[in-house]
């Protein structure tokens, strides 16, 4: 039986399902953030193939996902720089998907401090010169 195309909408389920990501943008596009810091987005850069998805990840990670499975992960100049990969959404499986996003969580959750509130504030009553 043929395995249904993974999509946007997968990636969201996916992804919202995680601790602390929301749905956001970036750029205008369709974005997860975790404690708001980009965890993935739509790949929208012109040198991306269409129906691509740009995750977060460390650059070991990245390298080893092209070498493995380079008609899944890939990447281009432009994100070269970035600890991040693309991913043909059409060629990823569900589960992967999953996987990969997990790892993508790790990642940003390991860089990102949670978000605290600030400390009250002590009012303190000013002594009166004698």
């Amino acid at each position: 039986m043929a395995r249904k195309p993974v999509g946007l909408d997968a990636v969201r389920e996916i992804g919202l399902a995680l601790p602390e990501v929301e749905a956001s943008t970036a750029y205008g596009a369709f974005a997860l953030k975790l404690r708001g810091k980009l965890l993935t987005c739509t790949a929208i850069n012109k040198a991306a193939e269409p129906s691509s998805l740009m995750v977060r990840l460390a650059f070991e990670q990245r390298d080893r996902l092209i070498k493995d499975q380079p008609d899944i992960f890939y990447l281009k100049d432009h994100y070269a720089p970035y600890p991040c990969v693309l991913v043909r959404l059409p060629r990823i499986g569900r589960e992967a998907l999953r996987d990969l996003l997990g790892d993508a969580w790790r990642f940003v959750m390991e860089s990102t401090p949670a978000k605290r509130g600030r400390p009250a504030r002590t009012r303190t009553k000013s002594s009166k010169p004698a």
